[in-house]
């Protein structure tokens, strides 16, 4: 089953779960994120070692967000995949992207047979870029 482009996965979401958000701004993790920030997409870190990053909230898990998650942005390891899709699925997220050189078949089962869109190998900022993709931000 083919899901939707890339562009068009990135740019119906509002809200990004950044799972992997780093604190180094030298790694993909910190600065990614941030760029996608600088686009008008909300972000929300994720990571079990820090308390603020990009000036939000970091939250330990994808179980832990208050809030609806359009979008989770994977910079973690091929073997976390799975596990990350699995929860992705469980919060109701609309779709799952695995950055550049991250691929997993098993991600890919359980995120297209729970419906999500899926994207892996892609880098967010590389199609933001390309696709010339922002979000309209209230004044």
């Amino acid at each position: 089953m083919a899901g939707r482009p890339a562009p068009e996965v990135l740019a119906s979401a509002k809200t990004i779960a950044v799972v992997g958000a780093s604190r180094d701004p030298r790694k993909a993790g910190g600065s990614v994120p941030e760029g996608l920030q600088r686009r008008g997409f909300r972000i929300i870190p994720i990571n079990p070692f820090a308390d603020e990053l990009f000036g939000e909230r970091v939250y330990r898990t994808l179980a832990d967000v208050p809030e609806k998650v359009d979008l989770v942005d994977v910079f973690r390891p091929a073997p976390d995949a799975p596990e990350i899709a699995r929860q992705a699925v469980a919060i109701g997220a609309k779709g799952l992207w695995l950055q550049l050189d991250i691929r997993s078949e098993e991600a890919r089962r359980i995120a297209e047979a729970a419906g999500l869109d899926y994207v892996e190998d892609e880098c967010t900022a590389v199609v933001a870029s390309l696709y010339r993709i922002k979000k309209e931000t209230a004044a």
